[in-house]
């Protein structure tokens, strides 16, 4: 090798002596402490957002009622956060801008943590890349005030304040001008601290927020506003939820209230037909903390797995509650990643609470499904002119009402010119196929005394109501006590039959078809190991894996309902699986997704006709099986409507 071909390190420094005294050996150095302040604050505060987070938790801690946000410039310029908590003495201000000063613990134990904060890291950490200011006043002592920037204290002063704590910070990173350039714009950094703020406001229903843009200066506009709430746990949550998400999805939103080995899950979680196309309604919170688990996330998941297509993601707000020696926060500075000392019972019991409580909620579906509906009924566009149309008919003529009145007696000619055929009214209708369901309640003339009535008396009171009819072969019309019910037959009875054929799959287990040479898979260790702890579970589907020695396994028995399957495909797609979720459905999911395709061919064919008695008899099961409200995609497999909105499109109401 010439010299010019000479391999020189990526970060090697040409002149090692230049910072080492003259020494050919590295010199280690005490850092000081306003580079390891921006250190952290890499670290603490990555964006405008997570200084709000950090922020408003020390405010929630010191027991605040009411915080109020303003911030300017997507958080940029200035972020003001006002609370109304126990505050701080004077003695107190200069302690709270060092590094791990703290209230929240002694020290003495790191996994019973009861609040938000408890590092000590966030105030000298923004202190060192911002200009920030405290004013704080606590009870029985005078109000005072400290600033810092860029790292640099100034003494603490008097100050005028009635109580609490107000925080100001102004010119974020400024001091490291280099972390400016990786913001993004004013509208999306002012998102995220909405999105901060949200989240914080669902775990605490019992605390108001309000978020103010002051850009520009002046009072701003109040972007969000969440007043406290008091009474029982669920109403507060439920309003909290109604405020933050939304009418609809409170809802349309499930209780949630199970228990577990000393872990507690509750909140609310939205119904299939309440789907959105991506994971943007999916909040979780343990111990109060918002938080970003792909465990937790992969539970909830997998409990919808069964009811919504994959390019569908639940909605849903859940809490765990626990005791905090059973779960580390301590995993990451921003505090939003948790470890639990047993991440299988919160597994479990999310997914077992979760499907639980969408059996019981039956063939219930969203009321989304009927606002659509309706929206879809739009009433006439005006006219080129913008005026009002104008009805000539508001007084038919007496000729008019004759001829109005005949036509809607069926099998009664109209009297017309000499040479034109006599109509028949609405009998005409009957060449093309409309199926009318009547409630026969007295004999009619030369019917059978036993002959049985369409409907029993009193179905419009049930759920579903009373079949009245059939349109397009396709959707059944039923009556009920305040409105309508259109359901469509062959999505409806789909989901029947494959409730039907998962209850048998699940009493007589799966058949499983031994291989006449097992198929060997090479694995790496660690994905050996893995597969084989799961090996009982994925025999209860009909796989049946063992150790071959080394790091191989042998796939012994297939689920028979698969027929021929690559078996170290499949293998190696549970071990992805594995790895995303921490629990493999892939087999369930393989199988239930055949009993689907055989359910889908065994129900009710679009454009057949059927009778009264069959409709009410379809309508009646929906209503005594768990998830006949949506199909086997997590479509809607009915839509109802109240008398009072269809009485709004004609304008009646």
């Amino acid at each position: 090798m010439s010299s010019s071909d000479t391999y020189k390190a990526p970060h090697s420094d040409p002149n090692p002596a230049s910072h080492t005294g003259g020494s050919s050996r590295p010199q280690i150095r005490q850092l000081d402490d306003s580079a390891i302040n921006r250190i952290a604050a890499g670290e603490v505060v990555e964006r405008p957002a997570s200084a709000v987070k950090e922020l408003v938790e020390n405010a929630i801690d010191a027991g605040a009622h009411r915080i109020t946000v303003e911030i300017a410039d997507g958080g940029k310029t200035l972020i003001r956060v006002t609370d109304d908590g126990c505050g701080m003495s004077a003695e107190d201000l200069p302690l709270a801008l060092s590094r791990h000063a703290t209230s929240k613990i002694d020290g003495s134990d790191l996994l019973n943590i009861h609040t938000f904060g408890f590092r000590g890291e966030a105030l000298p950490s923004l202190g060192a890349v911002g200009r920030l200011t405290i004013t704080s006043r606590a009870a029985g002592h005078d109000a005072a005030q400290i600033k810092v920037s860029g790292g640099r204290m100034d003494p603490v002063k008097p100050a005028a304040l009635r109580a609490g704590t107000v925080v100001e910070l102004r010119d974020l990173f400024y001091a490291t001008p280099a972390r400016l350039k990786f913001m993004r714009t004013d509208r999306a950094e002012a998102q995220a601290i909405g999105d901060v703020i949200k989240r914080l406001a669902m775990a605490e229903p019992s605390v108001g927020f309000t978020l103010r843009d002051v850009s520009g200066g002046g009072e701003g506009r109040v972007t969000f506003r969440a007043d406290p709430l008091s009474g029982d746990l669920f109403d507060a949550l439920h309003g909290r939820l109604a405020s933050v998400l939304g009418r609809e999805f409170a809802e349309n939103a499930l209780k949630i209230d199970a228990e577990r080995e000393g872990v507690r899950l509750f909140g609310y979680a939205a119904l299939p037909t309440y789907s959105r196309g991506a994971a943007v309604a999916q909040f979780l919170f343990v111990n109060s903390r918002p938080v970003k688990d792909k465990m937790l996330t992969g539970a909830l998941r997998a409990a919808y797995f069964d009811f919504l297509s994959r390019d569908r993601h639940p909605a849903a707000a859940l809490f765990i509650d626990c005791d905090p020696t059973l779960v580390d926060v301590n995993v990451h500075p921003a505090k939003s990643e948790v470890r639990f000392r047993d991440p299988g019972v919160a597994r479990g019991l999310i997914v077992s609470a979760l499907r639980h409580a969408l059996a019981e909620a039956g063939h219930r579906a969203s009321t989304t499904v009927a606002g659509a509906t309706l929206g879809a009924m739009r009433p006439e566009a005006p006219t080129a002119s913008g005026a009002p149309r104008v009805y000539q008919m508001d007084r038919p003529s007496f000729g008019a009402r004759n001829a109005s009145y005949a036509a809607q007696s069926p099998g009664q000619p109209l009297a017309q010119s000499a040479d034109a055929p006599p109509s028949q009214g609405f009998a005409e209708l009957a060449t093309a196929y409309s199926g009318r369901v009547l409630e026969e309640t007295a004999e009619a003339p030369g019917q059978m005394p036993d002959a049985p009535t369409t409907s029993s008396p009193g179905a419009e009171e049930l759920p579903l109501g009373a079949a009245r009819g059939q349109v397009h072969e396709n959707y059944i019309i039923a009556q009920t006590r305040d409105g309508m019910v259109i359901v469509d037959q062959h999505a409806a009875h789909e989901r029947l039959v494959y409730e039907r054929l998962k209850a048998q799959m699940a009493e007589n287990g799966v058949a499983a078809q031994a291989l006449l040479i097992p198929e060997i898979v090479e694995l790496g260790e660690s994905d050996c190991a893995r597969l084989l702890s799961h090996a009982e579970d994925l025999k209860k589907f009909g796989l049946t894996l063992e150790a071959f020695g080394g790091n191989a396994v042998a796939v012994r028995e297939t689920p028979a309902l698969l027929g021929e399957v690559n078996a170290g495909a499949m293998v190696r797609d549970i071990l992805d699986e594995l790895d995303d979720l921490g629990e493999s459905q892939l087999v369930q999911a393989r199988l239930e997704a055949i009993l689907s395709r055989v359910a889908c061919h065994g129900s009710i064919r679009s454009g057949r006709r059927m009778r009264g008695e069959e409709m009410n008899a379809l309508l009646r099961e929906m209503e005594a099986t768990p998830h006949s409200g949506q199909c086997n995609h997590g479509r809607p497999t009915y839509v109802e409507l109240k008398l009072a909105d269809i009485e709004r499109l004609f304008g009646r109401s």
